[in-house]
């Protein structure tokens, strides 16, 4: 078990109004579960019970349950808070060992391998969801994350063509003497989607009951395996679709996507809307602003605003939920979708700058989930 080198601050003295759980949590970050090997942030063992009269009080899982094992992270948990925060406050540090459910993910019924489920959802078609979602992935994959990606678009599913899978079929293997379906694996990421079972030329004629019924069998049926996340590209708009998921599936956050347009506004508005409500109350990871400006290739210090400016980043602000990141309409963006290898795949360009800097505050932001309380609660929109 060590620590990391912390953040440097500019200083370290720091008053009870103004520290906050994110300062405590950067400051935890560079704690390391010595059996684990990630730190206890990401690893989601921490929990603040309080913070008051300067006195932090925590509660921390380890994954060895000896005596010396709980001592060290107590010490580990103090020195890295004082070291970052400051020594003027006192820690309470309660360490537990982690349960063998937890070790084994086995507490979630539905997808019991996946530690992390997360939709990328759209208010409106045609905004760059698909194309979020398979850069996300991939980027997430790039990064040492084990990944697969569902496509949940039912009538216009786009991860075919986004992962140069158009004329794969999945194989059907048995698992435990149960015939499951097999996702294909690309560019790192294991990937299932309706498209593979309908011809590229065939469109989806379903009701919703139907299309509900293919959706689970592709969630449940099939051998995710143990993943670190899932992503799940949603279809646009809020209907019975998004209902299924949200009530079949523990997502653990949800991603919106949006133009900066007025129209794509609105329906994003709605989108965070029907995820805040109390029947759902899905967190909302951050929002991300697609085809944010146009920048030609021989002029590539201009910034052309065609769908308007920030009105994404601003809807964010108002809606309190954090901003993920501008993507611009970049050609090249495009022509990697349409060509199945992912723009995130491009090093070199402008387009991976943008990407990787969504990544970042993605993670981020997956990482601060279990400490934002206030942030799922259903708030007024006007």
């Amino acid at each position: 078990m060590f620590v990391n080198s912390p953040p440097k601050f500019a200083s370290n003295k720091r008053s009870v109004m103004s520290i906050s759980r994110k300062a405590i949590i950067d400051a935890l970050s560079n704690v390391i579960e010595p059996d684990l090997k990630k730190d206890i942030v990401t690893l989601n063992l921490v929990k603040i019970i309080d913070v008051k009269d300067n006195v932090i009080e925590l509660e921390v899982k380890v994954s060895n349950p000896a005596m010396h094992s709980k001592m060290r992270m107590r010490e580990a948990c103090e020195f890295a808070i004082h070291r970052v925060i400051g020594k003027e406050w006192k820690v309470e540090c309660d360490v537990v060992p982690i349960s063998g459910d937890e070790r084994n993910g086995e507490l979630r019924k539905v997808l019991p391998g996946v530690k992390n489920i997360i939709a990328v959802a759209s208010g409106k078609g045609g905004v760059g969801k698909s194309t979020v979602s398979s850069n996300l992935a991939v980027g997430l994959a790039r990064r040492g994350y084990s990944v697969g990606l569902l496509d949940a678009d039912i009538y216009g599913p786009s991860a075919p063509t986004m992962f140069d899978l158009a004329h794969e079929k999945p194989k059907v293997i048995d698992v435990d003497g149960k015939s499951m379906l097999e996702p294909i694996e690309q560019y790192g990421v294991k990937v299932l989607s309706i498209g593979f079972f309908a011809e590229v030329n065939q469109a989806v004629v379903w009701r919703g009951p139907m299309a509900t019924k293919a959706l689970n069998q592709l969630i449940n049926d099939a051998h995710w395996g143990k993943l670190d996340y899932l992503i799940l590209d949603l279809p646009p708009g809020t209907g019975d679709i998004h209902l299924s998921i949200v009530q079949s599936i523990p997502l653990n956050g949800v991603v919106i996507v949006s133009t900066p347009q007025v129209v794509a506004l609105a329906d994003a508005r709605k989108g965070v809307g029907m995820f805040r409500l109390p029947a759902i109350n899905v967190p909302i990871v951050g929002v991300i602003e697609n085809m944010a400006w146009f920048t030609p290739a021989e002029l590539p210090e201009n910034k052309y605003y065609l769908f308007g400016r920030e009105g994404a980043k601003n809807l964010a602000e108002e809606l309190e939920v954090p901003f993920l990141g501008h993507l611009p309409l970049i050609q090249s963006i495009r022509e990697a979708g349409d060509a199945g290898r992912p723009a995130i795949l491009q090093e070199g360009t402008t387009s991976l700058k943008f990407l990787d800097e969504i990544l970042h505050n993605f993670e981020r932001e997956i990482r601060m989930l279990p400490f934002r309380k206030k942030d799922n609660q259903p708030q007024e929109t006007h």
